[in-house]
This record gives structure tokens, C-alpha cells and sequence, in this order.
């Protein structure tokens, strides 16, 4: 264990030397300083949700978004959370959350599917920044989950390389397709959940900080009527 902790700085801070971002202080420097600012999970988890509640009252604070601010992250970033979301154009977490340049380290897939390439992008950021938060964020109507019980009601394949995410979300959305007028939101709730827990049964990396209380993964639904943001339990 201790072989491959060394093995991740040290790739870490031969990128980071690319970058111009890496501290050699390592993972357990990072978490302090996290904590040491109040950024425990619950304190990230609660900025997002004012946030949030600011964008639906039409009250966003637009922060971070000053020429000073893209200065100050030009010399390295320190975003506080890691979010998994859809690709869907209506659904950007910068704007849904009411935050700023450097704020958020975001990956965006259709149907916010777990896969190799994307974890590790999460791994690079869990490592290098150990943001208290990560955040698997689907939404109301996802068209990923609709596709995918499209194909399973029909026995069809998508075309092109989008029957990979149909293949991906099958197992999970697929045994709700059945469910009439419910089945779509039924499949989100499920995929929301099931990703969530691939990140933590897949990674290592992102498991040792929850278990050592540096990190906390929730899974969250995005509502595209309303605008709202709710917390899955």
C-alpha cells in the first residue's frame, strides 16, 4: 500500500511539475489544509446547495468570474469538489451551483456513466487536490436513461458509438423500462445511485480518503423544471 501511494506522488508530481500545480506535502497536507479552511464534506455539500438555491431564485452571485480570479487559478488550482455529471447542455454545474473559475473539477458524460478514462480523471483530481466533496449528479428526463429503455422495449441498438452508453446503462435502467410513465425517472434515480457506488467500489484512491474522513461521494438529482438540486439518501 504504502509502494503505491508513493508511486501515485510521484506521478502526481511529475504532472503537477507539467502543470505548475503539485505540493510535495501529499495527500495528508492537502486534507489538512482542507480541514484546517472548514472545508469538511457537509460544509462543501451546503455551499453547493445555497448555490443552488441562489440559481433558482434568480439570485445567483455569479463568483469567482473577475479577470483578478482567473490570475489568481492561472498559478494553480484548488477546486473544493469533484462533480460526475451528464453532458446534458442544460445541466452545467458551474451555473447550477452558483460558482466560479477553479471552483468545481467536472466531468461530463452522457448519463454520468462510471468508465476507466473518467475515474481516473477523478482519481487525478481526488489525489492532487483531496476536495472534501465528490458529487454524482443526474437529471430529471435524462435522455442517456430514455435511449437506453427505448432499446430494451424494442431489443434495438443505438447508432454508432452511442450504443456504448446504452450497453453501459442497460444493467441498471434497463429492468425499469417496463415501468409505464414512471420508467425514465425510476432509471434515473437508479443510475444516480448505482454510479455513486461504482466510484467508491472502483476506486482505490477515492475509497481511502472516505474511509479515512477526508471525502464523502452522494449521489444528487437535478431537477430540469425547477432548477433544484436534491440530495439523494
Amino acid at each position: 500500500m504504502l509502494e503505491s501511494k508513493l508511486n501515485r506522488r510521484f506521478f502526481l508530481g511529475a504532472g503537477g511539475a507539467v502543470a505548475g500545480s503539485i505540493a510535495l506535502g501529499g495527500l495528508g497536507s492537502s486534507a489538512a489544509m482542507a480541514a484546517d479552511a472548514g472545508l469538511t464534506p457537509d460544509a462543501v455539500l451546503a455551499n453547493l446547495l445555497a448555490g443552488n438555491k441562489r440559481f433558482v431564485a434568480s439570485k445567483c452571485k455569479h463568483p469567482h468570474l473577475s479577470r483578478e480570479r482567473i490570475g489568481v487559478v492561472s498559478k494553480g488550482q484548488h477546486p473544493f469538489a469533484i462533480i460526475l455529471g451528464c453532458a446534458d447542455s442544460r445541466v452545467a454545474p458551474e451555473l447550477l451551483f452558483d460558482q466560479g473559475v477553479g471552483d468545481l473539477f467536472v466531468n461530463r458524460v452522457a448519463g454520468n456513466a462510471v468508465d476507466p478514462l473518467l475515474l481516473g480523471s477523478m482519481e487525478y483530481a481526488a489525489e492532487e487536490f483531496v476536495p472534501p466533496l465528490v458529487m454524482v449528479l443526474g437529471h430529471e428526463r435524462c435522455g442517456a436513461v430514455a435511449a437506453t429503455q427505448g432499446c430494451v422495449r424494442t431489443g434495438g441498438t443505438a447508432p454508432g458509438h452511442i450504443q456504448a452508453v446504452v450497453e453501459a446503462l442497460t444493467p441498471i435502467v434497463g429492468p425499469y423500462a417496463g415501468d409505464g410513465d414512471a420508467a425514465v425517472e425510476n432509471g434515473v434515480l437508479a443510475n444516480i445511485k448505482a454510479q455513486a457506488a461504482a466510484v467508491l467500489a472502483q476506486s482505490d484512491i477515492i475509497r481511502e480518503k472516505v474511509e479515512a474522513g477526508h471525502m464523502k461521494v452522494v449521489g444528487a438529482r437535478y431537477d430540469l423544471d425547477s432548477g433544484k438540486v436534491t440530495v439523494l439518501a
